[in-house]
């Protein structure tokens, strides 16, 4: 049986353009979506008898399920095309936030946001690919920008419509099933981007795949990708309870302000710092972010609203710094046909440290209390950062005595 290579279909300048905002907002409203139940979560605790800790599991399962999907399904868009997979996961998130809307229930809850990990994890990687398709240069920024910019307005968005519009627990998923049908419809329309090649079906084996020209690199990158994601994976479990401690506030705005003030500081970085070599943005990334997190603990402990979120801000714009930076020295080692496996490495790596050490967060606090375990968690995130800069510092003075030399 022959196997016919379907080639991408030619695009112009401007429709590259076209496409590369069509998966720039895409992305922006999967992360989006995976943040919208953060302010509700004090909602659906006092509805349905949810423990504090639930919280962490509700996140936690989310992160699990994109994992498996990003393990499954990272490469396939290899060998498919991009537009395939990811109308492929449009619909199924359209199906988890369909659940979220008739939920009643922890079990409920729970199956939507397995739905949702599956479909964000399968969106993740085949947009990340895409991206480099359409736009080699603005790929990296765009995905380190989008993610964070889309769980921050997520959770501010979703916070204002819990507590100032009607139908707290259904609104915003009405509104997000909207923005997928016409992102569907974008995709849909849009060019593919990728040849179709031989091997979909072994692409499903579960795999990590580095390509051996990034192993060094993902090496060096891994800490202070490790460090921000498990703080974006605490504050979006915790992250309310934590704002509520602080600021005696309940509102349901209190928590999404905080998830925004991270999250948008940490999109801020990646644009203010897009034309920065990469090495350099992890090394004022990786300090920014310690620094970041010594306020933000000085605050938790000293109940300052102000410390508390300038500490939130000062971490946020290190993360954007350290998560760019990591992707930006990473992926643009990859060759056309392995962007997909490796973007799926290192969203694997990113979601494991986004789940597990908040799910461990949560189980501590029911023991030790949600300020002492904060100040554990912040601790250990200081301490990665500092091995991160050492790292970056390392390769960057290699690869700056290696530069005369290559010269010669």
């Amino acid at each position: 049986m022959s196997t016919t290579a379907v080639r991408p279909a030619p695009t112009r300048r401007g429709a590259g353009t076209a496409t590369a905002a069509l998966l720039a907002a895409t992305l922006v409203t999967f992360l989006g979506a995976s943040a919208a139940p953060t302010p509700l979560y004090a909602v659906y605790q006092e509805a349905w008898g949810m423990a504090s800790s639930a919280t962490t599991v509700v996140f936690g399962v989310y992160a699990l399920a994109l994992l498996v999907a990003l393990l499954v399904f990272g490469r396939l868009s290899d060998h498919v095309g991009r537009r395939p997979v990811l109308l492929g996961a449009i619909a199924v998130e359209t199906v988890s936030v369909v659940a979220f809307l008739a939920a009643d229930g922890m079990s409920a809850l729970m199956v939507a946001r397995v739905l949702q990990g599956l479909a964000t994890g399968a969106a993740t990687a085949v947009i990340g690919a895409a991206l480099l398709d359409v736009a080699p240069a603005l790929g990296p920024i765009i995905t380190g920008a989008a993610p964070v910019a889309g769980m921050g307005l997520g959770a501010l968005g979703s916070g204002a419509l819990v507590q100032f519009a009607p139908a707290p627990m259904r609104l915003v998923y009405a509104v997000l099933i909207v923005l997928l049908v016409l992102e569907a419809v974008g995709v849909w329309r849009a060019a593919e981007t990728a040849e179709r090649r031989p091997g979909a079906l072994a692409s499903l084996r579960p795999a990590v795949s580095v390509p051996r020209q990034a192993r060094r690199a993902l090496l060096v990158a891994a800490p202070i990708d490790i460090a921000v994601w498990a703080l974006g994976g605490f504050f979006m479990s915790l992250g309310p309870a934590l704002t509520t401690d602080v600021t005696g506030s309940h509102a349901p705005t209190a928590g999404g302000a905080a998830v925004f003030a991270l999250t948008m500081s940490g999109a801020v970085a990646i644009l203010v710092l897009r034309t920065v070599p990469a090495l350099r943005v992890m090394l004022i990334g990786a300090p920014v972010f310690a620094v970041g997190l010594l306020v933000l603990l000085a605050g938790v402990q000293a109940a300052s609203v102000w410390l508390f979120f300038a500490g939130t801000a000062l971490a946020g714009f290190g993360w954007g710094a350290g998560f760019q930076g990591a992707l930006r020295t990473v992926l643009p080692l990859a060759g056309p046909h392995e962007r997909a496996g490796l973007m799926s490495t290192f969203y694997v790596l990113s979601y494991l440290a986004l789940c597990l050490p908040a799910i461990a967060a949560g189980v501590a606090t029911d023991a030790f209390g949600l300020t002492a375990v904060t100040d554990v968690y912040g601790g250990a995130l200081i301490v990665l950062a500092v091995l991160a800069a050492a790292g970056t510092l390392a390769m960057h003075r290699s690869q700056a005595k290696a530069a005369p030399a290559g010269a010669h």
